[in-house]
């Protein structure tokens, strides 16, 4: 696996608006989910995948050829590290990287839940 200079940046932000709107659109983007996998299966955005932020240097090449990613975490502030590594990642050059803006907190339509839930469910 090969990165690419370290101050490559991503895209920048998308906000929960346009992210659903691209989702009912069927636009071709991958939601990477950067939170732990307990908190993933408590609630995710539809279709989403999750890699876990201490796992993405180690599967950043799950990501290779993608056209769209949105990384996602509870407040918006991980996922543009994350983002951030994705850009840096040379099997991402012609991808579009952006971290979802205000994070799922900000995020205000439908989650998909895998267990059932808990206190601090999605978080």
């Amino acid at each position: 696996m090969r990165f690419r200079r370290i101050d490559q940046n991503m895209d920048g932000e998308i906000t929960a608006e346009e992210l659903q709107s691209t989702l009912e659109a069927d636009d071709d983007v991958r939601i990477v989910d950067i939170r732990s996998s307990g908190a993933f299966e408590r609630g995710h955005i539809p279709g989403s995948d999750n890699i876990p932020f201490e796992e993405l240097p180690q599967r950043v090449e799950e990501l290779d050829g993608e056209n769209r990613i949105v990384t996602v975490c509870p407040l918006g502030k991980s996922s543009v590290q994350a983002a951030r590594l994705i850009a840096s990642y040379e099997g991402t050059s012609d991808t579009t990287v952006e971290s979802l803006a205000g994070g799922l907190d900000g995020w205000e339509y439908a989650l998909t839940e895998s267990t059932d839930g808990g206190a601090n469910a999605p978080f």
